[in-house]
């Protein structure tokens, strides 16, 4: 019961933070495009862009990037970018949770730098990459929620309560729901494993090199719910730094959905899927050394 309890009082304590966030993210995406020019998408600063907007705490962008990518109005390297740069729901549950939110700003930081890095990276290595001459179409251009229902209509075609109001509402009270099951499955092992003291104990003296294999695979699963366990088991103290960076890495959340909804491009996609898993596994294993090498736990 005292578990219960503590799942449902986390859970609580966040939702007024996750749906004010969430309103305020419906108010940003529904005034962004990114086709309203294409050199933009295609130029040097493509890799750049795509990291930036990849940060925003949704996973619609990655959808977008991906149905971009599917037509050839983007390189491999700015589909990358965006992959990495995703993070779906994590950074809101971080702020969310006051005794966590000081890692949101070093997170953000690292994977800007890291999946502009990798995408530049891939776009010198692919540098005879052809694009499309066309025009991008007008529904890529449109705005896309993050959610499981791709396809259930653009935000412009609902009314404003719909879009302000009750869209954050039922996304918030989606992400409390999982969020409620990862606190109940978590504090349960907590509680068998004699605390999240001894969980952390556990976790830096065996499984900062061994992490970031398993948080990566994680990260690939293309739902929400992902980076709610990710984050769950970080601010539960069972997972490093590092291990989070890598799962937050590879979660590129719908986008891989899209991407794989073309099956006359399987080799292309799978090898996407394997350069995201070892980019990720990377910046995990070196963030999780060099924290043990400081002390940082």
């Amino acid at each position: 019961m005292d578990i219960i309890l503590d799942a449902l009082w986390d859970t609580l304590k966040v939702f007024p933070f996750l749906f004010l966030i969430y309103v305020l993210i419906e108010i940003l995406e529904h005034r962004t495009r990114l086709n309203q020019n294409k050199k933009i998408l295609q130029g040097g600063f493509a890799p750049l862009i795509g990291s930036a907007t990849g940060l925003i705490p949704q996973c619609g962008f990655s959808v977008m990037a991906a149905k971009l990518y599917d037509k050839g109005f983007i390189r491999t390297g700015t589909i990358l970018a965006v992959f990495i740069a995703t993070s779906d729901e994590a950074i809101i549950l971080l702020l969310s949770d006051l005794s966590a939110a000081h890692v949101v700003m070093p997170l953000v930081f690292i994977k800007l730098l890291y999946s502009a890095g990798a995408g530049y990276l891939a776009n010198f290595i692919l540098s005879g990459e052809k694009l499309s001459e066309a025009n991008v179409p007008q529904e890529v251009d449109a705005h896309f929620c993050c959610s499981e229902h791709e396809g259930g209509g653009m935000l412009g075609e609902h009314s404003e309560f719909k879009t302000y109001f009750l869209s954050p509402l039922l996304h918030s009270l989606k992400i409390a729901a999982y969020l409620l099951i990862v606190n109940l499955v978590f504090g349960y092992l907590i509680d068998l494993a004699g605390g999240a003291e001894n969980i952390a104990a556990n976790t830096i003296t065996g499984g900062a090199y061994v992490q970031p294999l398993i948080t990566a695979l994680i990260g690939l699963i293309p739902n929400c719910a992902s980076s709610v366990i990710l984050t769950g088991a970080y601010t539960n103290g069972a997972i490093l730094f590092g291990s989070l960076v890598c799962g937050l890495c590879s979660n590129a959340g719908l986008g891989l959905v899209v991407l794989f909804k073309n099956t006359k491009k399987l080799k292309r996609n799978v090898l996407i899927v394997i350069s995201l898993y070892v980019l990720a596994v990377i910046a995990g294993l070196v963030i999780n050394a060099i924290s043990l090498a400081a002390g940082i736990e």
